[in-house]
């Protein structure tokens, strides 16, 4: 603990006050997605990064409200109010908290490489679209300030690392305006910020059957949404910094700040991949700085809001564009020609959901159905059988080589020649494993019908996980079998 919380002090606290700075506008910009006052997101912006620091198991991650749970909640609000979307912050919450003790973190080792590519790409490509407004109908001297950003951005560390380069950025670009009286879009104008710290209050709803029924459905939608863009984040900045996480833990840290959260106005969300790349590539590596983003972010709406309102929004557009062009995948481009078919699908298929649909979870469900897909394909393709009659013409044997499972049952019944007279027959699985229910009726199916033919049948070198699929659900040995299956 020591070593996640002060083992980089300086660069977390700085890095932290560059995330603060960036988190203000997407903030306001999310509560307007939900429908509700900008506090609401400023609230939950602060909340969430203070406790995930605390009880989340990445440190250095960022933790926020998010665009990808606000469009989650529009309908509530539009419908019910703010009350009950602070009520489904909370149980969301809760359901995070019950995935994490049931150690549901497991599920990343089925997202795919191909996917978390795909994730990231159209993640960079989102974050660029989110600053086109702030680009277009603007004041022409937006252009050059921006430019002027990315410039500061990209040549400063050559002079010194040892200060952020977003961070001169930004009060570079807000001494200029201020200077020179630009008239510039500012972070002022995206909606006025809390001047009071926020207060414990418990959600004004009736505590009914009805209430639950309500907002059940957005509570479990915003919990898988958040948990699965903050594991797939976690995985990113795992890879960034070359360090672990502890996934279970993530979750339960996410929860308990979205509970949390409800009770102080906040509406839910999750892990910033965009804000955490920030952190990361402004030398934040611990928990102080996620922590100290969510405090600075607090102090600066609430204390030193009036100075905070006069950011040029040109230098945070900078900062974005920054990081979508660091968080997209160059490579994977290059990749296209040489990586599998299947793969590059896969990748492409994630990116192109994600962005027609503005969803990061529909996007990542696509990517991980189409790897299941492929996955079973290819291993369909690898089975195999052979057989060899004996010498005196009365036994046939056939060796199974492969995986036996729903997708290579057809290529496994179409291998045996049930008409040939034979006495006996012996069906070899040493090399197979049978993996479900499909493969143990196709299995009875086959000793089935050479028994119909009159040939006896045995099955050998079962292995033992195989022994027990097959004594459990096979049909062969009791009495009915073949009118059962035909049946069914």
């Amino acid at each position: 603990m020591r070593r996640e919380w002060f083992g980089n002090v300086r660069a977390d606290l700085i890095a932290g006050l560059v995330v603060a700075l960036a988190l203000i506008p997407e903030a306001i910009a999310f509560s307007i997605i939900a429908g509700v006052d900008p506090r609401v997101g400023l609230y939950a912006s602060f909340s969430i990064a203070v406790l995930v620091a605390i009880t989340g198991g990445r440190p250095g991650m960022i933790s926020a409200a998010t665009a990808a749970t606000a469009v989650l909640m529009v309908t509530l609000v539009r419908d019910y109010g703010l009350e009950y979307l602070l009520a489904a912050t909370v149980l969301a919450g809760l359901i995070q908290i019950g995935c994490g003790l049931l150690k549901l973190g497991y599920v990343m080792r089925f997202v795919s490489r191909s996917v978390l590519t795909g994730f990231v790409n159209a993640l960079a490509i989102l974050i660029f679209m989110a600053q086109i407004p702030e680009l277009v109908g603007v004041p022409w001297l937006t252009y050059p300030m921006v430019a002027a950003g990315l410039a500061i951005i990209y040549l400063f560390p050559m002079l010194t690392k040892a200060i952020p380069s977003p961070l001169v950025c930004i009060v570079l670009l807000t001494g200029v305006a201020l200077i020179f009286g630009f008239d510039l879009r500012t972070v002022g104008d995206m909606g006025e910020l809390p001047d009071t710290l926020p207060v414990f209050l418990l959600p004004d709803i009736p505590l009914t059957w009805e209430t639950l029924q309500i907002i059940l459905p957005y509570s479990a939608a915003v919990a898988v949404v958040g948990l699965l863009e903050s594991l797939l984040t976690a995985s990113i900045v795992d890879e960034l910094t070359d360090t672990p996480s502890d996934k279970n833990q993530e979750c339960i840290g996410q929860g308990i700040a979205n509970t949390a959260t409800g009770f102080i106005g906040g509406m839910a969300g999750c892990a910033m991949i965009g804000q955490s790349i920030i952190n990361v590539k402004s030398g934040g590596r611990g928990r102080l700085s996620c922590f100290s983003a969510g405090v600075y972010l607090l102090i600066m709406v609430v204390f030193i809001g009036d100075i905070v309102a006069l950011v040029p929004m040109a230098a945070l557009v900078a900062i974005m564009i920054m990081v979508s062009i660091g968080t997209f995948s160059w490579s994977s481009i290059k990749n296209l020609r040489d990586h599998p078919r299947s793969s590059s699908i896969v990748m492409i298929a994630t990116v192109v959901v994600t962005i027609f649909s503005h969803n990061l979870a529909i996007g990542v469900l696509v990517g991980v159905l189409l790897s299941a897909i492929f996955f079973a394909w290819k291993i369909a393709q690898i089975f195999g059988i052979r057989s060899a009659l004996s010498d005196d013409g009365l036994t046939r044997t056939y060796t199974v080589e492969g995986q036996l499972f729903f997708a290579s049952t057809e290529d496994f019944a179409a291998a045996f020649d049930y008409k040939e007279a034979l006495d006996k027959v012996v069906i070899d699985v040493s090399n197979a494993h049978i993996w479900d229910i499909s493969s143990v009726q196709a299995l009875d199916m086959a000793v089935l019908k050479f028994r119909r033919e009159g040939a006896e049948v045995e099955i050998v070198g079962l292995n033992d996980a195989s022994r027990t699929i097959v004594d459990r659900l096979a049909e062969h040995d009791k009495p009915g079998a073949m009118d059962r299956l035909l049946n069914h």
